[in-house]
């Protein structure tokens, strides 16, 4: 027996599970969506046996239901029992539409609002049909200026698709960068589709046409005749359209993930220490000054580490890894943490046979679940020693 309450839990999970469906059927017989209506919700009446054992229970489900003045047609059916004789039970209810259902689960609002913009925006771009049902939750609950704005935003750059413009300079009313911030994925989604894009290559910068600010590299200069060269600067962060142009007669390069690590090393003749690029390594393509320079990376002990290091190599293909091997990873095995989302490629085809073999063993948790040595954990006097030597012709750090 279903009470009016255990049908609001069972209209509730239907309308979680099948609410993108029902706005992007938006009354088109024609789409599964629509298939579903009316949508009848059986109550379960039970049997003569089983009113017999609960009399007091079915008594109380009747008398809900003979109360209940609800959204919906209630459905009541005649049941001649040979003890109870015949009696009149609630069978069925049955809602013509999702705006029924939403309104029972008291999501009546959301509903309206999410479907009086889906049919806003598609009667603008129809090509959005398929794309905006799964972005209902923006739809139901973004205020009308965030609407608005985003409406507008995306309307812009349909008609400028390559202003190459500051998203500062464009001419949309509320717009700042803490707004966009949150919402460069969707806007670009949403760009892609109304251009007809089936492919989503690039970031928002460039889906959208717009200018996206220069990547700064920072960087430091550990020669004080390298320091004249910048005016005596010794710690320099910059576009990298300026570091290119600097034309630095570098000999030798650290890359280095973490920045206190590269805040930590002392002077060496003709180098520089770079820092915190991440996956940003291939700004280092763009340094023409590098391609004549001994270069050595150094990341974390872990399969994004390896990832960062193996695309790194696609612009410095000589690049050397130090710190990066079995020895040191298991030397530290009291310093080992969780690596909480490893890489997904099976191999990293730009890695020595040494370094393919440290990452598919940290892949395949050969020496632990999902194991993690991060640079800075390692004690600095022993890492300064091993980078000092890195550069020395005939070490194990050396590529190949």
């Amino acid at each position: 027996m279903k009470f009016p309450d255990d049908v609001q839990k069972e209209l509730k999970r239907r309308f979680k599970n099948r609410h993108r469906e029902w706005l992007e059927a938006n009354g088109d017989p024609e789409k599964p969506g629509e298939r579903a209506w009316p949508l009848e919700v059986t109550l379960g009446i039970p049997t003569e046996n089983q009113v017999l054992k609960q009399v007091e229970d079915v008594r109380a489900w009747v008398a809900a239901w003979q109360s209940w003045n609800g959204v919906g047609s209630l459905s009541w059916s005649e049941r001649r029992w040979r003890k109870l004789g015949t009696q009149r039970v609630p069978e069925k209810l049955a809602l013509s539409s999702p705006a029924d259902v939403a309104q029972w689960i008291g999501e009546a609002e959301r509903w309206d609002r999410a479907q009086q913009r889906y049919n806003d925006l598609i009667g603008r771009w129809p090509q959005l049909g398929n794309k905006l049902p799964r972005y209902f939750a923006i739809l139901a609950d973004y205020s009308e200026a965030d609407y608005r704005r985003l409406v507008d935003m995306v309307a812009w750059i349909e008609k400028n698709p390559a202003s190459n413009l500051y998203p500062r300079q464009l001419p949309v009313s509320g717009l700042d960068s803490k707004w966009l911030e949150k919402r460069k994925g969707l806007l670009a989604d949403l760009v892609d589709a109304v251009r007809g894009r089936s492919t989503t290559e690039g970031d928002f910068f460039q889906r959208c046409g717009l200018k996206a600010p220069s990547q700064l590299i920072r960087l430091r200069v550990l020669d004080e005749a390298l320091r004249q060269w910048v005016g005596g600067l010794s710690d320099i962060s910059a576009p990298w359209e300026q570091l290119a142009e600097l034309d630095l007669p570098v000999g030798k390069v650290f890359i280095v993930e973490n920045l206190q690590t590269g805040l930590a090393f002392d002077d060496l003749p003709g180098s520089v220490v770079i820092m915190q690029l991440g996956y940003g390594v291939d700004v280092l393509g763009r340094l023409p000054w590098l391609a004549e320079a001994k270069c050595v990376y150094w990341g974390d002990l872990d399969t994004h580490g390896f990832a960062i290091l193996n695309r790194a190599r696609s612009y410095l293909p000589d690049l050397k890894s130090v710190l990066m091997d079995e020895e040191t990873l298991c030397s530290h095995h009291d310093l080992w943490v969780e690596e909480k989302d490893p890489h997904s490629a099976e191999t990293l085809p730009l890695l020595t046979d040494t370094e393919q073999l440290v990452y598919q063993s940290i892949k395949r948790n050969a020496w632990g679940q999902n194991v993690r040595l991060e640079q800075e954990r390692i004690a600095w006097r022993f890492a300064w020693q091993t980078l000092k030597q890195s550069l020395l012709p005939g070490r194990p750090a050396d590529r190949g």
